[in-house]
């Protein structure tokens, strides 16, 4: 667990909303191969600042004009919110998923996403400002 826990990639690397979107793909199409998979468990280990719009991760161009609070063409923090929480509430309503947030977020500057996220997906929420191998391997 240690080495795996160590060889993630960490800081700012992933955007948030198309991790999440990859991970429910992921956890569907386990489902519609193998019948008896059981629930998919969404392990989310992040600070969940959500940094990158998904159309952007999706290779389109951001459209400022979606966003009345859009400065200088890019996405607000609340439209990047909204949109980690509308993929949270879908995740909600999928019988066959659990998810587990692990909340790395400092508390000096903390938004609160990682915690409406949890809640609008009827997952478990643990905040973990110092996560290491040990602390991470007691959640899971």
């Amino acid at each position: 667990t240690r080495r795996r826990l160590e060889s993630m990639p960490c800081g700012s690397q992933t955007p948030l909303a198309d991790a999440l979107v990859k991970a429910v793909r992921i956890g569907v199409n386990a489902i519609k191969v193998k019948q008896d998979t059981g629930k998919v468990a969404l392990v989310l280990i992040s600070d969940c600042r959500p940094n990158v719009p998904l159309c952007v991760s999706e290779g389109e161009t951001f459209d400022a004009s979606i966003d009345p609070r859009s400065t200088d063409g890019q996405p607000s923090r609340q439209y990047l919110k909204d949109e980690v929480v509308a993929i949270g509430k879908q995740i909600g309503v999928m019988n066959d998923f659990d998810l587990l947030c692990i909340d790395t977020e400092d508390k000096f500057v903390h938004t609160g996403v990682a915690e409406e996220l949890t809640r609008v997906a009827g997952g478990n929420y643990h905040a973990l400002p110092r996560a290491d191998h040990r602390s991470i391997s007691r959640v899971v």
